[in-house]
Formats: structure tokens, sequence, C-alpha cells
């Protein structure tokens, strides 16, 4: 293992010019981002790699396929630069993910993923038996099939040599950050998703380690997310062809490392993501949770704590209704006849995978109600768009109910292209809603706290406050706003009321 030594500028105050790498380790492929101390991006580069689905409902990944698109990707991201002014390297990673190693480190058996569904008994054994309000108390959540904790009752119930073995238990950006610097290590926003991790005190959970069978020792060491973990390893060094002097900082969890690539840090700062799922990402200075854990309540990447709300199907709403419905791809064609906002009486319910936030329901279903003889096609698409904002305001409400206090967001993803759905966003929520100068998010985020490991910053609210601009604003009009809020009250009945039916239909 590289001991970390840091760099000595012989001139202070000298331009040095220093690269940063900031990788995105997805589920579908890695992206890897060059960028300069003045946040400019050098070159970005992505690469591929398989993902199994042995059986119905389960998904699998090799980490060895991870390190090997890593080492392909860096190659060729770092061709063309000198190689010398490379100073660090950090990552965005998909949550959740179970990378189990032996006495050796190598790899027991192939990682189970966030989307892995496999675990429900196990989910209803902590939820149930072992009971919610207790699971919550140690970690800040409830169980999710996603989480890690699952998992390992999974495999310690239906593969008891594979968990006889584990020597680590690693989440999917860690074994990467192991591989490339010989140091078992997480961070704590990363961490705090994987139901084994007291996030109010940022420490591993004795308690969830008992319920699971593990030991302290058969975690990693955690770290803050910009916080230096090491520097390359000679073997990894050589690999890369890169100085062994790189510093590799430990980075964070996807939703985390990508709000800090939107600037989404400091108090009560939010960001909204409108992609094929839409996340509502609010940053906090202190620790809360919300009583029925409807909001994750995880650490963040600044070194402080954030909530965050997950609806199912946001943009993917609108593409399957344009797509699949009424067959178009032309969809700021149909959205120009949408003039008179909070005036519509069509409602919908955006559940068409089910949802998470705040109903945690699988059975839930998409749902139109209110049509009459006089809807229009303008109208349906309208109560699409809307609907998705009102799904997007329970997660803001229980925000507001633990005290945040939100005046404007961000807003990024392919939704976000639509200058109609910005304008709902803002009424529906009564926030401004800004557009900033890069699209980048998580491999962006990652080189932001890679120059901010390597001392370039000294916080990550500084690096975001110099490097991330706001480039367009949409402002709530006073008038829809209220038409809205009435909109609400009735948009937020119809889930309980349809609840039992939804069930039914399973």
């Amino acid at each position: 293992m590289a001991a970390w030594v840091p760099k000595i500028h012989i001139m202070k105050g000298v331009d040095t010019h220093m690269l940063y790498i900031g990788v995105d380790l997805g589920t579908s492929s890695v992206k890897l981002l060059l960028m300069d101390e003045e946040g400019q991006i050098k070159s970005i580069v992505t690469r591929e790699y398989p993902l199994y689905f042995p059986k119905p409902g389960w998904s699998e990944q090799n980490p060895e396929d991870w390190y090997s698109a890593l080492v392909d990707g860096i190659k060729e991201l770092t061709k063309d630069c000198n190689k010398d002014e490379i100073d660090g390297i950090s990552f965005s990673g998909q949550m959740h993910g179970m990378v189990i190693l032996d006495e050796n480190d190598k790899v027991i058996r192939p990682a189970i993923l966030w989307n892995d569904g496999r675990t429900q008994a196990e989910c209803d054994y902590l939820n149930n038996e072992i009971g919610r309000e207790k699971i919550s108390s140690y970690t800040a959540n409830m169980a999710l099939t996603g989480f890690t904790a699952p998992k390992l009752l999974w495999v310690r119930k239906h593969e008891p040599d594979n968990f006889a073995k584990i020597k680590k238990v690693m989440l999917p950006k860690d074994y990467i950050a192991y591989m490339l610097s010989g140091v078992h290590c997480t961070d704590v926003s990363d961490a705090s998703g994987m139901l084994l991790f007291d996030v109010k005190n940022k420490c591993w959970s004795k308690e969830m380690l008992d319920i699971c069978g593990l030991k302290e020792e058969q975690m990693a060491k955690v770290f803050e997310s910009y916080e230096v973990v090491g520097t390359l390893s000679q073997k990894a060094a050589d690999e890369l062809g890169l100085p062994s002097t790189v510093k590799v900082i430990a980075g964070g969890g996807d939703q985390a490392v990508a709000a800090v690539g939107t600037g989404t840090v400091g108090e009560g700062k939010c960001n909204i993501s409108l992609g094929t799922s839409g996340v509502v990402f609010i940053s906090s200075q202190n620790f809360a949770v919300d009583d029925n854990n409807a909001l994750h309540a995880f650490c963040h990447a600044d070194g402080k704590y954030h909530f965050m709300g997950v609806m199912l199907s946001a943009a993917a709403s609108n593409k399957w209704w344009m797509d699949e419905i009424i067959g178009t791809k032309e969809y700021s064609k149909e959205q120009k006849d949408i003039t008179k906002l909070g005036q519509n009486n069509v409602y919908f319910l955006p559940y068409l995978m089910g949802e998470r936030t705040p109903h945690n329901n699988p059975n839930a279903r998409g749902t139109f109600i209110g049509m009459t003889m006089d809807t229009t096609r303008a109208d349906m698409t309208q109560a699409v768009l809307e609907g998705v904002a009102f799904a997007l305001r329970d997660s803001f409400e229980i925000a507001k109910s633990l005290g945040v206090n939100i005046e404007r967001t961000r807003i990024n993803g392919g939704g976000a292209k639509s200058p109609l759905w910005c304008k709902i966003v803002a009424n529906v929520l009564n926030v401004k809603v800004d557009k900033i100068n890069s699209e980048e998010g998580p491999a962006f985020g990652a080189a932001i706290l890679a120059a901010v490991g390597c001392g370039k910053y000294a916080s990550v609210e500084e690096a975001t406050e110099k490097l991330i601009k706001v480039v367009e604003t949409t402002e709530q009009d006073p008038d829809i706003v209220e038409l809205y809020n009435k909109k609400y009250q009735v948009f937020k009945e119809i889930y309980p009321t349809l609840k039992d039916m939804f069930d039914k239909m399973v």
C-alpha cells in the first residue's frame, strides 16, 4: 500500500495548472472526466461493461469489469495531457451494491446491485421483526431492497460458504479506490446507503453489524468524501501510466456527488433531477430524520447531511405518454398549447413503476382522473407534467415539516430542457428554479472533490461557489402558485383513496 505523502510545491503562488480526474461509476458504464483547476473540462471518456440478470429481479456485475473499464478509460483520458500535472482522482459511485472480498482481497461473488430485488424477505424481517423504528434509530433509514444490509443477510442465508469467507465488505466505487490505492476505504455519503452506518454519528452501527453477523474489522475505514485515502500504488500507477504521487480521494455516492456537481451544498440548498426517475436532493447543515422514513437521511459529500426523496417515474412518465400513448417525438410541439397553468381539472398519478417517496409502494400505478367530454390531448399532456411536479412536492412537504426552508432549487436532467416544465415546477413548489453552467453532474462533482482533497480549494462549498454558475432562472407567479396550492390539496388525496384498489390489481 502506498502511503500518502503530500506534494511539496517549491515556489508558492506559481500557477501549477494541475489536473483532476472525476470517475462516475454507473450501472451500465463508467464516465471519466479530466478537469483543470479552473473547472474547465479537458476530456470526457466513457467505457461500458456488462450487466447480468441471473434470475428475474436479480441484477449483478463483476467488479473486475469495472476496474478493467476504468484502466482502459483513464489511459484514453490522459493520453494527450502532461501526466505530471495530474494531482488527484475521486469518484462518484452507484450506491448500495454489495462487493465482498476474501482474505486475499479477491472478489468472492459478483456484486449484487442497487436495483436487485431479491431481498424483500430480508427487508420484511428488518422492518417488521427487528422493527422499523429500531432500524431507523440505528441508521436513520428503513430497510429497502436496494440497501446493502439486506443483501448481506441474503448471502448469509442462501450462500453461507461465501458469507463465511468475507474479510471485507465494500461498495462499488470503494472497490475501485482500493484497487488504485491498496486502502480499504469508504466515505460517509455512500456508507449512509448501506443500512449498516450510524448516519448521525458517522460511524458503523454496532447494532446493525450484530444483526447481520459482521464485525467492524470487516468494514472499510470511513472518510469524508473530500479526504485523501492514499496515493496510487506502484502497481496501479504502472497500469495507468500515471505518477504514483497522484492522490486518491474517497469520493461519494452518486446522488451526493451529483449534488456537488450542481453546487447543491450548504444549508437548505436544493436540486431536482428531472431524469428518468426524479430526485429531490436537499442539503442540510444539521442531522434530522423524517419519522416515517419517507425521505432518506444521509451524510453529504460536503461534510454535512442531506435529505433525498426519490420518485421512480419522472421524465419517464412524459416519455411514456409521448412515445407509447400519443406516438410522437415532438415533445415541445405537444406543449405549445399549454397556457392555462393551474386551471386543469385532469390529474395524473405518475406511479408507472410503483413509487418510493413518500408511499414506498411497488403496487402503486399510474392513474388519470378527472376527464370529461371536453378534455383535450393538451389537457392530458399538462396533467402528466403537473402530476410529476405534484409528486416532487410530496418530498418538499416532508422537508418543510423537518424545518427546512427552500426558496429556490437547481434543476437538471432531460425534463429540465422543457421551459414549460420548469415553469410548472417553479409554481407547484413555489420556488425559483435555476439552471447551471454544467450538465456533467456526478463526474464533474467527483473532479471537484479531487481538487478539494488536493488542497486547491479550502472546502467543497468554496469550490462550487467558484466553479458553478447559474445561467437561467424561472420565477414563480403568485397567482399561479395559489391555483396550484388548491390543486395539490386534491392531488394528495388521490393516492390514499386508491391505495387499496392498487393492491387488488396486482
